[in-house]
């Protein structure tokens, strides 16, 4: 009897740790790609700025058949000696530029394979795909208001494709709601039809059987 006891006790304890809903930040979906140093993130704004523009002025004279104007040159001379005073490595951080922006590049286009099958719940914004009689079974969501019409989609790991389990009536393009669904993990492709024209999205998760809620409902 105490074994029977046990079994189901196990049995639903696994039910439940398996039924248990994974709450979400946009973050959390780019994949684990191995740990690096990105010591670009050390620097400030302006900083950064600085670099990007000794980058350019260098690029200019590196490729050119004639030295840089006179007022190139000086500019030149004074961000590097602005970003010497601030003790930066200009050369060092120059030659890793590319290995950290490929490093970037990987983590975001990665997914989270662990979420696959998993219950989760996450705000983000309504992106329709199509909209039958002012109601939506079927969108994109997205981190930002804009994303894929008025600046460029955001990379796959940062777009849901939702299949709404009730029709949901859409107040708004890029309506911030919540959404609770199973996720499946995997790239798929979505036609997006613009007033100029159709776009392909991109998308590395999708969410099925979902409940969609007003986001300030859940505030």
């Amino acid at each position: 009897m105490f074994r029977l006891f046990a079994s189901l006790l196990l049995l639903v304890t696994s039910t439940l740790v398996s039924a248990e809903t994974l709450d979400l930040l946009w973050p959390d979906l780019q994949g684990k790609v191995g740990e690096f140093h990105d010591p670009f993130t050390e620097l400030t704004s302006d900083q950064l700025f600085q670099m990007g523009m000794v980058a350019r002025l260098r690029a200019m004279r590196d490729r050119g058949d004639e030295p840089l104007s006179e007022s190139n040159a000086a500019e030149l001379a004074e961000r590097e000696a602005s970003l010497n005073e601030d003790n930066i490595d200009i050369d060092g951080l120059l030659a890793k530029r590319e290995e950290i922006t490929e490093l970037r590049r990987q983590r975001a286009m990665s997914t989270r394979e662990d979420y696959d099958g998993q219950t989760i719940r996450m705000p983000g914004y309504l992106l329709p795909l199509d909209v039958t009689e002012g109601k939506v079974t079927e969108f994109l969501l997205v981190p930002w208001v804009g994303a894929c019409i008025h600046t460029p989609p955001p990379p796959p790991n940062q777009i849901v494709y939702v299949k709404a389990a009730e029709a949901w009536e859409v107040r708004s393009q890029w309506e911030p709601v919540y959404v609770e669904g199973t996720m499946a993990v995997g790239n798929v492709t979505k036609g997006l039809y613009l007033v100029d024209g159709a776009s392909d999205i991109n998308i590395g998760y999708t969410l099925n059987d979902t409940t969609v809620t007003p986001f300030e409902a859940e505030e």
